[in-house]
């Protein structure tokens, strides 16, 4: 990982490609990158949870250290221990021992928040998965008394001492300590330090309406969070890196950014919300294309019924196009009737409903006004793209796009694309554990 990822020949869509594939543009991360480190103004984590956004763990992961990212964040602990691995694989150094280390691209922090609810006991036994996180020193979120006492089991028993960053609850109601619980759990993390079983060396929190800048919202969460800043004070503890602001909250809030910001759905090329600042407008590129090669194509008469359940019937004689894409790959049901496709450079879309594994697409009619026949706009082979970044495949759709017909929001179109469509790095880092196979 340590490798910098080469120019790609050609981003364009490869006309001989013979399978779906989604095709990941790692200079487009790069980009994207440099575009919110430049805002942000202070160190940034590359939030590459849920396969970095359906995007490949590890060529992202490569990327983004490359790009200057200092921190990885997964949400995860199976996640964590695997991106662990892949580092490790890859030559990328640990960051030296010590609570207060500054870590650095060579030597970047990982950061995990979900951890499995475990007993003292289960956390202390050999084989738990908390002192594996801990072997693989990752830093872990807390936000509970009884997941501090289990961490500091674990740590224990493994002889060394936990990285924490504690989370408090300023307003999302999601994980994190309300105000009430947040002393008590700050005393305990106090005791657990001065026995030497954790360090804490962070205090961290969400926002929920980061890309409302008018709303209000982010100001109340940051009051509440200095308050939490003031409760750990009072119980001696000074952790030394706050992150409240994720790609909303870095871009809209400045007051937000603090010592740490956590880069996600910015990364790859989309904003967080489309309404409010468009990808371009912000200077970011999508990084994913979606493409497939139409494996038939077939006319059919006027009037006949299309996918399960007929719910669209062709109003004339039609050519349709199969796509071997269908939701057991990610592409939404939401899609039925509306999902926008290219074919060709033909913009159409979806035409009933979405199947399993396929999809059928309208390429328009069969016949001339005069009654002739009108040859097929394509053939089987010819490439549909689903999503792409329209500046560098033109008439392509977009993810928003595809957000907006299926009532969804464009993190949901990335992420849930299914791990059996192989992912095409272009400019992919070349080291040892930076690549993972299809």
């Amino acid at each position: 990982m340590n490798h910098r990822p080469t120019p790609a020949p050609s981003d364009a869509p490869t006309p001989a490609a013979a399978t779906s594939r989604a095709v990941i543009d790692l200079g487009a991360i790069a980009h994207n990158a440099g575009v919110l480190a430049k805002a942000a103004g202070v160190p940034w984590m590359a939030v590459v949870k849920a396969d970095a956004y359906g995007h490949g763990l590890g060529p992202v992961a490569a990327t983004c250290l490359e790009a200057g990212a200092t921190w990885l964040g997964v949400a995860q602990l199976a996640e964590a221990l695997h991106l662990r691995t892949l580092l490790d694989a890859a030559g990328t150094a640990r960051p030296a021992p010590g609570a207060h280390t500054t870590p650095t691209q060579a030597a970047p922090r990982l950061m995990c928040w979900l951890l499995p609810v475990m007993t003292p006991e289960a956390a202390a036994a050999p084989r738990s998965p908390l002192r594996a996180a801990l072997d693989a020193e990752i830093d872990l979120s807390v936000s509970t008394r009884p997941m501090l006492a289990a961490v500091a089991a674990a740590a224990n028993a493994q002889g060394t001492t936990a990285r924490i960053h504690l989370k408090a609850d300023t307003g999302m109601s999601r994980a994190g300590a309300v105000a009430e619980d947040l002393p008590a759990l700050a005393g305990a993390a106090r005791t657990a330090q001065d026995e030497g079983s954790v360090a804490v060396v962070g205090l961290w929190s969400h926002l929920s309406r980061a890309d409302e800048p008018a709303s209000g919202s982010t100001e109340e969460h940051l009051a509440r969070f200095h308050h939490a800043e003031q409760v750990l004070a009072d119980a001696g503890l000074t952790p030394g890196v706050r992150h409240l602001a994720a790609t909303g909250g870095l871009l809209w809030h400045p007051r937000a950014r603090l010592d740490l910001v956590r880069a996600g759905i910015g990364l790859y090329g989309l904003s967080p919300d489309p309404a409010l600042a468009t990808s371009a407008e912000l200077g970011l590129r999508p990084a994913m294309r979606l493409e497939a090669p139409l494996v038939q194509v077939k006319r059919i008469p006027a009037g006949q019924a299309v996918s399960y359940g007929g719910t669209w019937t062709a109003p004339t004689e039609r050519w349709l196009g199969l796509v071997p894409l269908g939701y057991a790959d990610g592409v939404p049901r939401a899609a039925a009737s509306a999902g926008p496709v290219s074919v060709a450079g033909y913009r159409t879309r979806i035409v009933g409903r979405v199947c399993m594994d396929q999809v059928i697409v309208d390429l328009g009619p069969a016949t001339r006004a005069d009654g002739s026949l009108r040859p097929a706009p394509a053939q089987a082979g010819d490439l549909a793209v689903l999503w792409a970044d329209p500046a560098r495949t033109p008439g392509a759709p977009t993810a928003d796009e595809w957000a907006q017909v299926c009532g969804t929001i464009n993190y949901e179109i990335v992420t849930r694309l299914g791990p059996n469509v192989p992912r095409h790095h272009i400019g992919a880092p070349t080291g040892p554990g930076c690549q993972e196979q299809p």
